[in-house]
């Protein structure tokens, strides 16, 4: 299928300053989801921060241009006990918005409970249950991979799933 074939594309995406998963899902006219990419960005560690966000804005920059999807669905930043970490991430997200406001594209913001919610029905739900949704609702013979793929991929579902539900009567 083209993109062309799809009502809409999603863009879903799982931030992060090392590695940052990827999906890009369609819907099509009769409402079934097809997996179009999913993939990771990688940064080096060793490099300065101020490169490695450059990187991560072009390279979304790229998927934008490649897939242009109709919305980007991005994971909202979930504050745990690494003070480190969330910032990191929080940059991460800042090149990935700065990308889709370049493109003119609307970004909704989900948090994980959210995603796990709307993908597999439970918000609680772990890793495992997760992808084998994911794996079930594209008709796929395996599970996206890597993880951060798979989570890119999820993101846009949940999305998908959530704008299906916005739409009911």
């Amino acid at each position: 299928m083209t993109n062309q074939s799809f009502e809409r594309i999603v863009l879903g995406i799982d931030p992060g300053t090392a590695i940052t998963g990827y999906g890009a899902v369609g819907e099509s006219e009769n409402g079934d989801f097809a997996l179009l990419a999913c993939g990771v960005f990688r940064t080096e560690a060793g490099e300065p921060m101020h490169l490695r966000l450059l990187e991560l804005f072009q390279d979304m920059q790229a998927l934008l241009d490649e897939f242009k999807p109709d919305e980007v669905a991005v994971e909202k930043l979930f504050f745990g006990r690494n003070v480190t970490t969330a910032i990191s991430v929080g940059q991460a997200r800042g090149a990935i918005l700065v990308a889709a406001a370049l493109a003119g594209l609307p970004v909704v913001e989900y948090t994980p409970a959210e995603i796990k919610q709307a993908v597999a029905g439970y918000g609680n739900a772990d890793k495992q249950q997760v992808q084998q949704m994911v794996k079930q609702l594209l008709n796929l013979a395996a599970a996206p991979s890597p993880d951060d793929a798979a989570d890119g991929v999820a993101i846009a579902i949940c999305h998908l799933q959530t704008a299906r539900y916005a739409r009911l009567p």
